[in-house]
């Protein structure tokens, strides 16, 4: 009886450890795509004399974890694209796989091109995010329809990418990108309440500044260009999944 509790054990064990390798795997954006799983943290930060990469024995070294390092978590550009929708679409992504995002700042931008120069066009101003805890958390959180960044007219067939920037309560910033090539909506994976819901324990604030130390005068940081944050956290109220 011993042997088989024993061998239960290591069982468990082995799913256990399984399971977390699994959980491990997965990107923080979830839909449309990503370019390949960075959650990766490795070696220390004294063979990297501080930096937040190295490299040793032919291999990167991170020692503060893959996915700090800008503009896409260590990521080189996908030759594997996904489509997406020429007038704007859906977002979806995982936030608190690492610690330190009880709360937290998401910014989602665009660089234009096969491989962009730069991600500097937002996409909808920064919002912040409340999680259940500052340990790591499951939940997804699903923006039904992002719109493309202000003045960007792109043709059916051309290359961009999508860059998630989720800002820690410490400061630091996790990246992760989707390469995508802008298409009709009937080419585009179907959105569903598979791949798009909203977590019911993450909740969604405005990001504001106040202009004066008086609480009737405050200003928000996007002036007139705040409205499509409006309507994308309304949009994500009700028109996207809720678990």
């Amino acid at each position: 009886m011993k042997a088989l509790e024993i061998s239960i054990s290591q069982c468990i064990a082995a799913l256990t450890l399984l399971s977390l390798s699994l959980v491990n795997a997965h990107s923080i954006i979830t839909y449309p795509g990503y370019r390949g799983n960075n959650l990766h943290t490795n070696g220390t930060v004294q063979q990297t004399n501080g930096l937040g990469v190295g490299w040793e024995n032919g291999s990167y070294v991170y020692p503060y974890g893959m996915q700090w390092m800008y503009p896409c978590g260590g990521m080189p550009t996908s030759t594997n694209r996904t489509k997406w929708p020429v007038n704007g679409g859906t977002i979806a992504l995982q936030p608190g796989w690492f610690q330190g995002h009880s709360t937290a700042f998401m910014y989602i931008n665009m660089g234009l091109g096969t491989v962009p120069d730069n991600m500097s066009l937002p996409m909808v101003p920064v919002f912040e995010i409340t999680g259940p805890s500052n340990n790591p958390y499951p939940g997804t959180i699903c923006l039904p329809q992002v719109p493309l960044p202000a003045d960007i007219s792109p043709k059916v067939g051309d290359n961009a990418t999508i860059q998630i920037v989720e800002v820690a309560k410490h400061g630091a910033s996790l990246y992760d990108c989707v390469d995508i090539t802008f298409a009709d909506d009937d080419d585009v994976a179907e959105v569903t309440k598979d791949n798009c819901f909203n977590s019911s324990d993450i909740g969604f604030k405005y990001v504001f500044a106040s202009s004066s130390l008086t609480a009737t005068s405050v200003a928000p940081l996007h002036g007139p260009s705040q409205a499509p944050i409006v309507s994308v956290l309304l949009a994500m109220a009700l028109g996207a999944w809720v678990l």
